[in-house]
């Protein structure tokens, strides 16, 4: 058994008795070692008096008055948001709990990055054991951002950060960005397509994020994808699900569909109602998918029997942002509670 995404916190999370990450002081406590929050040498003292209090008690009250006190306009800002998302966790008493809290009533002043981080951790304990490689980076899109590149065919994914660092600095890090300003040219870094041939490589770059995926129709990688997406349902929601790639929706009728991502949601509501789209519009669709209820009493019973449609889709700037939320908010459920 390997270890793999140590960045994710889970190591500082425990298991309740269903399998869900229960909240830690640990936990809690990690996110105060983040820079917007890390007192520095122009700290007032106040700042630095908070920053201690929570950090010998995470789960500490803190009132609008007191962080008030602090000199550092940002640093109020930062410590309300911080603690704002903070309280959401300790009174959902698990990572997943926030998460599927969140995703069905909205995260209106909760960052992205904090949302994504939940995807991160709740990925890992889902995944806890997994040998396969290939589903493991199947699995960081679900917390993620991908560039897109179509390549004769096939389409590649590759992690966006890394990618604008690799553009920014020619993969050569601080080093880069020296060269980059003197006008020293910089090497061009390819990055590894992982294969079944080559997937043991993972195991050493696992935080680099640093491996491209190949997701073209039926390929390992969009495979992948499908039974990452499973699990993710099969954990939150305790529901079994078949998901499989399509070439295409031929169904006249097609009741449900699910965007797994905001460009798919939209272009799938206007292909539902009958709209034209342009070939720049349909070309950003990466891949159609078939989600079959394997128990028909987890279905809302109107639409037993009937599938539900996914998609996924990069946007004008080929990029691809998943929102696996979606999954948990927007299906047909027997029972929604």
């Amino acid at each position: 058994m390997r270890d793999f995404w140590k960045s994710s916190g889970f190591h500082l999370l425990e298991r309740d008795g269903d399998g869900r990450l229960r909240v830690t002081d640990g936990f809690l406590a990690g996110y105060l070692g983040r820079p917007e929050l890390a007192p520095v040498d122009e700290s007032c003292a106040a700042e630095i008096a908070l920053h201690g209090a929570l950090m010998d008690n995470p789960r500490l009250a803190v009132d609008d008055a007191r962080i008030a006190t602090l000199d550092d306009a940002d640093a109020q800002d930062n410590y309300r948001v911080m603690l704002g998302f903070r309280d959401h966790l300790v009174t959902a008493g698990t990572v997943e709990a926030c998460y599927l809290n969140l995703a069905r009533n909205g995260a209106a002043g909760i960052p992205p990055l904090f949302i994504d981080h939940m995807a991160h951790v709740i990925a890992r304990n889902l995944l806890d054991g997994c040998a396969d490689p290939i589903r493991l980076r199947a699995a960081e899109l679900l917390f993620r951002q991908q560039n897109v590149r179509l390549l004769d065919g096939a389409i590649m994914l590759a992690d966006r950060e890394v990618v604008e660092m690799h553009a920014a600095t020619g993969g050569l890090g601080n080093f880069g960005e020296l060269f980059a300003e003197t006008g020293t040219p910089t090497r061009s870094v390819d990055l590894d397509v992982l294969s079944a041939e080559n997937a043991e490589l993972y195991w050493d770059r696992d935080e680099a994020f640093d491996t491209v995926l190949d997701v073209s129709f039926s390929r390992p990688g969009l495979i992948a994808l499908c039974k990452v997406l499973e699990d993710w349902l099969r954990h939150f929601l305790g529901i079994e699900v078949r998901i499989e790639p399509v070439g295409m929706i031929r169904d006249e009728r097609w009741v449900w569909h699910v965007g797994l991502d905001a460009e798919a949601n939209v272009i799938l509501n206007d292909l539902y109602e009958g709209q034209d789209l342009d070939e720049d519009r349909l070309s950003r669709i990466l891949s159609l998918f078939r989600l079959d209820f394997r128990d028909p009493t987890q279905m809302r019973a109107d639409l037993v029997g009937r599938p539900v449609y996914l998609g996924m889709a990069m946007d004008g700037a080929n990029t691809l942002r998943l929102k696996p939320q979606n999954l948990l908010a927007n299906l047909p459920l027997a029972d929604a509670s």
